[in-house]
């Protein structure tokens, strides 16, 4: 414990930190429950995203052959051309939110250019979209793991150290106060006798 002063001063200054942080945890707790509600969410999405990649990604193993001819599909034929994101608050966090995304498609030539090709264009536009939604929802994991775990930190101090610490304050003011009074009234009980003796 920290070296504190013994005075009524003291008592009503440690009296004022303990209502405050009694005010203040369950505020903290009900955060900490929050945050932990919306990390499920961001889990449960994030899987989501994931099975629906596999499904996709199944879909390409049927004919993902085809991918071989040459000069059909090359790595410039799409290109995102802008990301579209939001701001979102969750618990007083600020997280980005995926809104979408555009892209470029390179010219072809229809005539000369498979079937196929247009189909894989749009199933590769799903591919990218679902990725770019996944990174999105882990930086919004990433931010609300990082803020649970300073309001964690926040409760445990509060919970464990400072309400305690103060109570024990209190505690000790509280008999050393006791003490003194008691020791006041003595003392002028002993006085009082004292004078009455001299007096007769």
């Amino acid at each position: 414990m920290a070296k504190i002063k013994l005075t009524k001063n003291e008592l009503k200054k440690q009296k004022d930190s303990l209502k405050m942080y009694q005010r203040y945890l369950p505020t903290l707790m009900l955060k900490k429950q929050q945050l932990q509600g919306e990390i499920r969410i961001t889990e449960m999405r994030i899987k989501e995203l994931r099975t629906e990649k596999d499904l996709l990604d199944e879909s390409f193993r049927n004919w993902v052959g085809v991918f071989g001819e040459k000069g059909v599909f090359t790595k410039d034929i799409l290109r995102i051309t802008s990301l579209r994101t939001s701001h979102g608050n969750i618990a007083g966090v600020s997280i980005p939110i995926f809104d979408g995304a555009e892209f470029e498609t390179a010219p072809y030539d229809l005539a000369r250019t498979p079937l196929w090709l247009d189909t894989a264009v749009e199933k590769m536009k799903q591919v990218i979209l679902l990725d770019l939604e996944a990174q999105i929802v882990e930086e919004q994991r990433k931010r609300l793991d990082h803020e649970l775990r300073i309001t964690t930190q926040r409760v445990n101090l509060f919970e464990k150290i400072k309400i305690p610490e103060t109570r024990g304050y209190i505690k000790k003011i509280q008999v050393y106060l006791g003490d003194q009074q008691t020791s006041a009234v003595v003392r002028g009980k002993i006085a009082k006798s004292g004078l009455e003796r001299a007096a007769t």
